[in-house]
């Protein structure tokens, strides 16, 4: 089989063995901070940070109808002039903890995007979420690393490749963009 083609198959098994379960808990999650009015925050580094901001915009863009509750999700990677001070000023470690910190409310919602699951600023944010009254999400792979345990759900890729763990992640990100699209036009209000 040409490497193509693996890749493909592999692809689709990874896809395949994706938790329906944990996707389900992932969706009750954001949905009750939906409809609660809660903030969502996500964060990850590198091709997570993308998927971060892909996210977002989905969520916000895709998923907002005129009249209809709104999904408030925040791409915490995407204001390189915060990001970069953070970073230089406090920690890299710290750049996604320092920004929630001016906008958190009990009961808001982190998603940490890491495919090795071992990320620190993201491992540090889920932590600080966890001690100050929020709910945590993950979107892992590698057996979930660090991230897992401190995520009150976690969809965890089963491969030990970050390509795939990505194209995992941005399967379960569209999935929630379908979801949350089809939840906010059937939400009624009034």
């Amino acid at each position: 089989m040409t490497h193509i083609a693996q890749y493909l198959a592999d692809t689709v098994q990874l896809a395949a063995n994706l938790s329906r379960e944990d996707i389900a808990a992932f969706v009750d999650v954001l949905e009750q901070a939906w409809l609660d009015g809660r903030r969502i925050f996500v964060c990850g580094n590198g091709g997570s940070a993308s998927l971060a901001t892909h996210l977002a915009c989905d969520l916000n863009k895709n998923c907002s109808l005129p009249g209809r509750p709104r999904l408030k999700i925040v791409a915490l990677t995407d204001n390189l002039p915060v990001l970069t001070a953070y970073a230089n000023d406090v920690s890299y470690a710290d750049v996604f903890v320092e920004q929630i910190q001016n906008l958190w409310q009990d009961g808001d919602v982190v998603i940490g995007i890491s495919g090795s699951g071992d990320s620190e600023n993201v491992v540090r944010c889920l932590n600080w979420a966890k001690e100050h009254g929020g709910q945590t999400l993950g979107l892992l792979a590698f057996g979930g690393g660090r991230c897992a345990p401190l995520c009150d759900v976690a969809v965890i890729a089963p491969t030990h490749d970050m390509q795939h763990a990505e194209d995992a992640h941005t399967i379960v990100m569209h999935l929630l963009m379908q979801v949350f699209s089809r939840k906010v036009a059937e939400c009624h209000v009034g």
